[in-house]
């Protein structure tokens, strides 16, 4: 299962962070307001707020705009969020898996056939690509915080069942059943988290051409763009690391 498959780990970093950086909190500022609507508004005992929370403060969202995402979980009454999984096949039939969270399934989905479309791709049903991947809870840690073998025997302490090394990272991967838990140890030992999602980790990575690199760049940008995408995942391997 090596390889990449979060589009947001892989894409490349070329001056574009600024452009994107209030499309960014728009996003993670939605995910923070429903983890506050669905669960307590005390991060401490709600997981999915705590984890929310530590995305943004890693993508540097001030601490009002956090506040102010909190609190309007209990002004916004009207909007029901869904989460929702599209399946389908980009260029060249890449798999890709899209998660998003929206109050317009109807607007979310035509816009989504839409993009695939115009890539040369098409949207499938549930379980078209998903066969392709297997959901793994997946935690990164800054390696400032821990060293490589510290990290290791911490990790198997915790319950994960693989810790893996990056170069400005490390990666423990564990059941999606036990993510929370595995990270409720972890908290004794580390202050901060980059991050703590469920992924899709594809089965086998499928490599394509340096030429059409670009082509596969614009589409996954392109879904990444749309205000109610989250996460996508891709078995497709990119060299623009």
């Amino acid at each position: 299962m090596a390889g990449h498959s979060h589009w947001a780990g892989i894409k490349h970093k070329k001056g574009k962070a600024d452009k994107q950086r209030s499309k960014i909190f728009s996003k993670l500022s939605k995910e923070i307001t429903v983890a506050a609507k669905l669960g307590d508004k005390d991060p401490a005992i709600n997981p999915r707020l705590r984890s929310a929370i530590q995305a943004a403060r890693t993508a540097n969202m001030p601490k009002d705009n956090i506040e102010r995402a909190i609190n309007k979980s209990s002004i916004n009454t009207e909007s029901n969020f869904e989460n929702l999984r599209y399946e389908g096949f980009g260029p060249e039939k890449v798999a890709v898996i899209v998660e998003a969270l929206t109050d317009n399934k109807n607007r979310t989905a035509s816009n989504i056939r839409t993009i695939f479309q115009k890539a040369g791709g098409s949207l499938g049903t549930q379980g078209s690509a998903s066969h392709n991947f297997t959901q793994l809870g997946v935690i990164k840690i800054d390696k400032k915080e821990i060293s490589d073998e510290e990290i290791f025997e911490l990790a198997i302490e915790s319950g994960a069942d693989e810790c893996i090394s990056k170069n400005n990272f490390h990666e423990i991967q564990c059941s999606i059943n036990e993510i929370y838990n595995v990270k409720k140890k972890l908290e004794k030992k580390i202050n901060n988290f980059i991050s703590t999602e469920i992924e899709w980790i594809p089965l086998n990575s499928v490599q394509i051409s340096k030429e059409n690199e670009a082509t596969f760049v614009e589409f996954f940008e392109t879904l990444e763009d749309d205000d109610d995408v989250q996460n996508i995942f891709t078995n497709v391997q990119l060299n623009i690391i």
